[in-house]
């Protein structure tokens, strides 16, 4: 039943086809949410419930305007019973970032009216909220959580203040900037030149990116999600939606005419994200750089834009840490009731537990006791 706070309501969604036909009513929220990605999205979250969510799990906490019914805060949720029950943001470990959308002309009271709406929702499970970016509308909610919270650290993103390629290559040493210099200039001899795919041919463009990122990671160790065809109906049921709104950017990149790589980024207010690409091994074999290749293209399009960061999104693979990004850290927020305090201390002694285990494994390999 709904529950009326203040000049707020706030309701629980369980129906598949209420949130399918929540689309505008969310876009407007979405648009109203400095904070949000385009893994808030309708377009990305209903899509990826439709790819890897579970009959009956679904726990949408909405919270509406009573006069107008317009939503002022949405945590996108689903139930979670292994090993511990929870409440868990949508969009899973495909996404870079997760959170909650807060209307930024009703920070307070639909951040109030959230967290009191979760609470209610929450009964025997911990809120789990994984990648929380700094700055995200979840730590509104965590700021006004009334029972017992814990806040951990999660994943690393390496990020880039969004600029043209000439200053991003004023920001490294002269040595390193100049071999950048020289791989741009490898890249022009080799006749790379890009185009921005539009909306209505954005279907085609994402088969060719996915073949060729089968073919780039041939016999290698990939990210084996990103070989399912639940993720590839994912991606292509998703990403139309986004092009077409600005919210997403697909990148052909062509020699002679062939298109050897395209590449996907997911674009925000404030923040240009580059999600996933396939580049054909070609490239690789005519010495062509493809991650300099890509970013060229991606910071010279979001420069002078009002967008802010260039993210290379989570991990810190060499090749991004050549160019000097911040990190920064992803959080996770937990967030309990009175009895359910033994849950948030087992989440947070085995998260404490499995960060020494990682920190135990790179002493062994920065040591030398990891190889044989």
């Amino acid at each position: 039943m709904p529950t009326d706070i203040g000049a707020l309501r706030a309701e629980l969604c369980t129906d598949e086809r209420e949130f399918a036909a929540l689309g505008p009513a969310w876009e407007r929220l979405y648009r109203s949410c400095a904070s949000a990605t385009p893994f808030q999205s309708h377009a990305w979250l209903h899509s990826w419930w439709t790819s890897y969510g579970r009959p009956g799990r679904l726990r949408l906490v909405l919270v509406r305007d009573c006069a107008r019914g317009e939503l002022r805060a949405v945590a996108p949720l689903m139930r979670a019973g292994h090993p511990l029950p929870r409440l868990v943001l949508l969009g899973g470990a495909i996404s870079d970032h997760a959170d909650v959308l807060l209307d930024d002309e009703y920070p307070d009271r639909a951040g109030t009216a959230l967290a009191e709406a979760l609470s209610a929702a929450a009964r025997t499970a911990l809120i789990d909220f994984r990648e929380i970016r700094p700055g995200g509308a979840a730590e509104r909610v965590y700021e006004r959580w009334r029972g017992p919270r814990r806040r951990l650290t999660d994943s690393v993103c390496l990020e880039l203040p969004a600029r043209p390629m000439d200053e991003l290559l004023s920001r490294l040493p002269a040595g390193r900037a100049q071999r950048v210099r020289t791989k741009i200039r490898k890249l022009d001899q080799l006749g790379v030149e890009h185009r921005f795919v539009p909306y209505d041919e954005v279907d085609s463009a994402l088969r060719t990116m996915l073949e060729l990122h089968r073919l780039q990671w041939q016999d290698r160790k990939v990210t084996s999600e990103h070989l399912r065809p639940r993720f590839h109906e994912h991606l292509t049921r998703s990403l139309g939606p986004l092009v077409r709104s600005g919210d997403a950017l697909v990148t052909e990149f062509r020699v002679g005419g062939e298109v050897l790589a395209v590449d996907v980024t997911l674009l925000s207010r404030g923040l240009a994200g580059t999600y996933l690409y396939g580049a054909h091994p070609r490239l690789r074999d005519g010495k062509a750089d493809v991650a300099t290749m890509l970013l060229r293209a991606c910071a010279d399009h979001v420069a002078g834009s009002e967008c802010q960061v260039l993210s290379l999104l989570r991990g810190t693979e060499p090749y991004k840490s050549r160019w000097r990004p911040e990190a920064v850290v992803n959080q996770r927020l937990l967030l309990a009731r009175r009895h359910t305090v033994p849950l948030l201390s087992a989440v947070a002694c085995g998260a404490a537990a499995r960060s020494r285990g990682r920190e135990v494994v790179r002493g062994r390999w920065e040591g030398g006791g990891g190889r044989t």
